[in-house]
């Protein structure tokens, strides 16, 4: 190395020493500054902690202090437990707190502390040790040494988490209950104590046909709105004087109905804000009850018709609970009874009404039915208030509910006394009847024996008269004699006949199926018809349920009166069937001499002959008129002197 080279080297070392000692030199003196305001600090932290030494001790909240680059210095126990640090064993910093979202916010309030030397209410969240976010509340200033200079930072922290969750519920209960008012279906307007829209919803601007939103509404004076809008009620002094008295009592008011001049009606409620003893304003809602009101009016009205039907009717009305418990009677029941509706009401019905062992199983066996949810009709026998004896038809039906739920029964009561004693002698008197019948009828055929008997010696008598006194007799008393005999038939003949009669209906023969159409093929061959007479059916005839012996009876007597008053040369007869709903209709038509139209009605009457004859007695009509009838059935005529005549006759199936 030559000599210029090693006094370049030591010129550089000596450069590298002063450099070296230069450095020591400040940093000895930086140590010297740090070391004075660390003991500054110090000494001012201890001035301060023997001043409040009393405070802290007790204070809730967190007390933390840091230097003014942001490390923590001190923490209380609060401030220990709130962020989870121990800054006796471990450095933080102000930093490592700071909520990743509020950390501009957090820049600005440190701004603010340095330029202020305060800040107050800060309010962010923060991280604690373990990572959990709390919401903090924060008042901080600066600390000031005795020469004002600012050393540290110290602060008041309060966990509000709690506080803030809380606010977040409310604040969401507040949105839920602003988003179900609006859009309620009930208008609704909240005023504040100076009577000014605080809120109010979209079914309010519709009622009123507000042509704005309901937030244009906010701060209008509602007492100018009513005056405005007092036109469009029916009556607006009415509605303006409602409003000022419900204003001056301050008091709930529930269901005031107003009625528009476009036949709406609302139904309005008011209810005064009282927070604390003070007034704070009053809500109003409107809701629209057009349709409920009309269908309770028209319900009223239509309570009110059936209110006096009942009342005024004459069936008696009782209610009673599922015990039997008398609810209601109405004036006919009471009536009916004897009893007032104050002497019924709240009475078991059994023990007011007695009634016989049979009426007892009928009720019985009622409630079980009725029970089971079934309406029926029954009779009882009962005893009114002054025991008299009376006889009720009951129609009972059970009581339902709106929840379907079987309340009782509702009974309608008839009283059918007056007329279950005119059954009961009715069925006397069918029983008397029954019994003089059959005695009738006895008698008939004892006077017909014993009258045809006479007659028959009577018949005998005048033939041997005549066979003894052949050819002695002149013509006059041929012709007597003649006339006694034919007198003798004729009477047999209508003895016969009344026993015909009285035997009609008396018999009790079964019915039968009874082919009606073979029936009279056989009538007609056994009949005599005269050859000028032509009997045919224009349809065949049915089988029917009925008595072959008296349905025979009935055709052979209108064929043989056809027969026997067909006064032309072609003599005709028809007969014919039509089927209705329930009964045959028959029709036998002949050419005959025809009957006049005032005598239509007697024929069918006993002994009224049109025609007099030996074979005609006047009761074939009545015989055939009794069997159409014990066939339930009707018979009539149509008829034209000179033209002919038309039997119809209907006959059940």
């Amino acid at each position: 190395m030559s000599q210029e080279q090693v006094q370049i080297l030591q010129r550089a070392l000596k450069r590298e020493k002063a450099a070296r000692k230069a450095a020591e030199s400040i940093l000895e003196e930086k140590s010297r500054e740090l070391y004075f305001t660390s003991q500054r600090l110090e000494q001012l932290l201890d001035e301060k902690s023997s001043q409040l030494q009393g405070v802290f001790e007790n204070i809730v909240d967190a007390y933390v202090v840091m230097d003014l680059q942001g490390n923590f210095i001190k923490f209380n126990e609060a401030a220990t437990k709130l962020f989870g640090y121990d800054i006796s064993r471990e450095k933080v910093n102000v930093v490592k707190l700071i909520y990743k979202e509020d950390y501009p916010y957090a820049i600005a309030s440190f701004t603010q502390l340095q330029t202020k030397g305060y800040f107050k209410n800060y309010e962010a969240r923060v991280y604690t040790k373990s990572k959990e976010v709390k919401w903090v509340h924060i008042n901080a200033s600066v600390i000031f040494d005795k020469d004002k200079n600012p050393v540290a930072a110290q602060g008041i922290v309060r966990d509000i988490t709690d506080q803030k969750e809380s606010e977040e519920k409310l604040i969401a209960s507040e949105n839920r209950l602003a988003s179900l008012i609006v859009n309620l279906d009930s208008g609704i307007v909240l005023e504040d104590e100076n009577r000014n829209i605080v809120l109010t919803n979209n079914k309010f601007c519709e009622l009123f046909n507000i042509e704005a939103k309901p937030s244009d509404l906010i701060g209008m004076d509602c007492k100018a709105a009513s005056e405005k809008n007092k036109v469009l009620f029916k009556n607006p002094e009415s509605f303006l004087q409602r409003i000022r008295a419900i204003d001056a009592a301050k008091k709930v008011v529930i269901g005031d109905d107003l009625e528009m001049v476009d036949g709406k009606i609302l139904e309005r409620n008011y209810i005064p804000i009282i927070i604390g003893g003070s007034n704070k304003g009053y809500l109003w809602t409107f809701k629209d009850v057009t349709l409920n009101r009309t269908y309770r009016k028209s319900l009223e009205v239509q309570k009110q018709k059936y209110y006096n039907i009942i009342a005024n009717m004459h069936l008696g009305l009782i209610e009673v609970d599922t015990k039997g418990k008398i609810l209601m009677v109405n004036q006919s029941f009471s009536e009916m009874s004897g009893y007032s509706m104050q002497e019924l009401s709240g009475k078991l019905s059994k023990e007011v009404f007695p009634i016989d062992k049979k009426s007892s199983e009928i009720i019985k066996d009622e409630n079980i039915k009725r029970n089971k949810g079934e309406a029926n009709s029954y009779e009882i026998q009962i005893k009114n208030k002054n025991g008299e004896e009376k006889y009720w038809l009951v129609s009972a039906a059970p009581n339902i509910n709106i929840e379907g739920v079987q309340t009782g029964s509702i009974g309608v009561t008839l009283d059918i006394t007056d007329f279950k004693n005119l059954e009961l002698q009715k069925e006397k008197l069918l029983s008397k009847l029954e019994k003089s019948n059959d005695e009738l009828q006895e008698y008939a055929h004892i006077v017909s024996h014993d009258l045809k008997s006479p007659l028959r010696s009577i018949h005998a008598l005048v033939s041997w008269l005549k066979e003894d006194n052949q050819g002695k007799l002149d013509d006059v008393s041929i012709q007597n004699i003649g006339l006694i005999e034919t007198t003798l038939e004729k009477m047999e003949q209508l003895i016969t006949d009344v026993l015909n009669y009285s035997s009609v209906g008396a018999e009790t023969s079964l019915k039968t199926e009874v082919d009606l159409n073979s029936l009279v093929n056989e009538l007609v061959s056994i009949l005599y018809i005269p050859e000028h007479i032509q009997i045919k059916s224009l349809h065949a005839l049915p089988n029917i349920n009925g008595d072959r012996t008296k349905l025979q009876q009935l055709f052979q007597n209108l064929i043989s009166n056809a027969v026997k008053f067909i006064d032309k040369e072609q003599g005709s007869i028809i007969i014919d069937v039509e089927d209705l709903k329930s009964h045959y209709k028959f029709s036998i038509q002949d050419n005959g001499i025809g009957i006049e139209k005032k005598y239509h009605d007697k024929i069918f009457k006993i002994f009224h002959s049109l025609k007099k004859s030996k074979d005609s007695s006047g009761i074939g009509l009545s015989i055939v008129k009794k069997i159409v009838n014990l066939h339930e059935g009707e018979i009539w005529l149509d008829s034209k002197p000179n033209i002919g005549t038309t039997f119809y006759f209907t006959l059940k199936k």
